[in-house]
């Protein structure tokens, strides 16, 4: 199986806080990051492991929080600017609190092209 992001929207900082802890405990998964919106009434958790990890962390918070989800997610083989997306807000949160942020380069595909004759 492949990695996997999961994303839990949840209102309330508490809520967040007991939904993560209730992913981590029911499965094999690393805590990524979150966000938090209008005040931190608003908290999306990010998760990341093995897709069936993930799922089953995600349902695992949705059926055993204190409060029912505004929203979720699992992304299976995430693209590439998801990734990136999910880094700047790691970043922010490592940032936010004195830890040293690794600086990180994209990797960008190098291609050739060649120039082509059109027909008249």
């Amino acid at each position: 199986m492949g990695k996997a992001l999961g994303f839990f929207e949840i209102s309330g900082v508490v809520a967040a806080t007991d939904a993560l802890d209730l992913m981590c405990k029911a499965a094999d998964v690393e805590f990524v990051t979150w966000e938090k919106k209008l005040g931190g009434r608003l908290v999306t958790v990010v998760i990341r492991g093995e897709v069936s990890a993930v799922t089953a962390a995600i349902e695992a918070a949705s059926s055993g929080a204190i409060k029912k989800p505004v929203c979720k997610a699992v992304i299976a083989n995430p693209h590439e600017e998801i990734e990136r997306v999910v880094q700047k807000s790691r970043d922010r949160l490592l940032k936010a609190r004195g830890e040293q942020v690794e600086e990180t380069k994209p990797q960008v595909e190098k291609k050739t092209t060649t120039a082509r004759k059109t027909k008249k």
